[in-house]
């Protein structure tokens, strides 16, 4: 069977999460991500499309998201997240 045709499994699971973190590292300062969110949210909220709570709801969800995910990279430095994602790939 093709490797295309296989239903992944919990251990690929890791590989698929070091590769997103490899690639973001390569889009900018990704322990930033929480603040440009924030910024972007405190916009949208002064506009009509800003009004709608189902919206709302998604942005925090959005917003505690990347902050757990840059507040669990914080204790490590770019160096060590990228030799960490070179090795695993």
């Amino acid at each position: 069977m093709s490797k295309e045709n296989q239903k992944p499994t919990h251990r690929d699971v890791m590989p698929s999460v070091i590769n997103f973190l490899s690639d973001e590292l390569f889009e900018g300062d990704y322990k930033e991500q929480p603040m440009y969110l924030q910024e972007i949210f405190e916009l949208l909220m002064h506009t009509e499309f800003g009004d709608d709570i189902n919206l709302r709801q998604k942005i925090l969800s959005c917003l505690r998201t990347s902050r757990n995910l840059a507040e669990t990279l914080s204790l490590f430095s770019e160096k060590q997240i990228y030799k960490a994602c070179a090795s695993n790939r």
